[in-house]
């Protein structure tokens, strides 16, 4: 198969994650004031697009409450730095079931499953450019943890999603994700040109290994717009690897905390190493309005 390496690459900066990470770090983010502080500065050092979620900021600990999402829009919003806003859409389809014996009831602590719109709400207050929408059930290598999104739930959020008017973006962590991803645009639930992240080397989902990547790139419809990471020490080679087959590429705290060994990084130096990668590979990072014109987007205010 032909080098198709993208010559114009988008870098998205995943700010802070739900991971226990917040332990392992000083740098990643908690507190709203914290968590858009630390996207401004990943913008300034090349980020078109900010990934963010929301932590409790007393412990550390996800949340999904809107008001958290509000004040992080609006300090993103009202900075003097553009860029791309994306807030995840994944939270509220935790299920952590019971010993193999007694799966059910369900683990009261770190189960929380919630309907379609509760999912949303934040989504619909804030109205961003971009929301995650991870297209399907997984086990998650975290005791009997469950990353459920079943086929209505998808469904309805995807239709919920489009009607707002908010790009989703397709969180791929498996081959079967992106058949499913397919069905919805076919259906007309999701529109195309979609826009996809490959999320590679999360355990138990599709493994970091070159070949799985160019199994899942090759079934990225041509037409669609298509991003890829990996975890930890992986991040900056799935830089190359992206960029060399034809994507976009993210990079941040969520996914990795080190700069090398023995250094902790921020936000804005994993942005900044991705920059040196991608022009030394002959490349050029666009921006965000660039990227708004590529793929669709609508920059809005929040609603009052």
């Amino acid at each position: 198969m032909p080098l198709a390496m993208n010559r114009e690459v988008f870098i998205t900066c995943a700010v802070t994650g739900s991971g226990a990470t917040q332990e392992r770090s000083p740098h990643v983010p908690r507190s709203p004031k914290q968590i858009a502080e630390s996207a401004i500065a990943a913008a300034r050092a090349g980020a078109a697009v900010v990934h963010c979620h929301v932590r409790d900021p007393e412990t550390g600990k996800p949340a999904r409450d809107p008001r958290l999402y509000r004040e992080v829009t609006e300090r993103i919003r009202d900075s003097a730095v553009d860029v791309v806003l994306n807030l995840t859409a994944g939270m509220g389809g935790d299920i952590v079931f019971g010993p193999a014996e007694r799966p059910l009831p369900v683990n009261p602590v770190g189960t929380d499953m919630v309907g379609a719109t509760e999912r949303l709400v934040h989504v619909a207050e804030c109205l961003p450019e971009i929301c995650t929408l991870d297209c399907g059930t997984m086990n998650f290598a975290e005791a009997d943890y469950v990353m459920t999104n079943t086929p209505g739930m998808l469904r309805a959020m995807g239709g919920m999603m489009t009607e707002l008017g908010v790009r989703p973006e397709i969180e791929v962590f498996d081959t079967g994700h992106l058949w499913f991803a397919k069905q919805l645009v076919a259906e007309g639930v999701l529109r195309g040109p979609a826009l996809v992240q490959l999320c590679m080397g999360v355990p138990w989902g599709a493994p970091d290994d070159l070949n799985t990547l160019m199994a899942l790139v090759n079934n990225v419809p041509p037409d669609w717009f298509w991003s890829a990471f990996s975890l930890g020490r992986h991040q900056m080679p799935y830089v190359a690897a992206a960029v060399l087959a034809g994507g976009h590429v993210r990079v941040g705290l969520e996914d990795n905390l080190w700069l090398e060994k023995g250094v902790l990084a921020t936000n804005a130096q994993l942005v900044e190493r991705a920059v040196g990668i991608i022009e030394r590979l002959g490349a050029k990072v666009i921006g965000p309005a660039e990227v708004r014109a590529k793929l669709g987007l609508t920059k809005r205010a929040p609603r009052g």
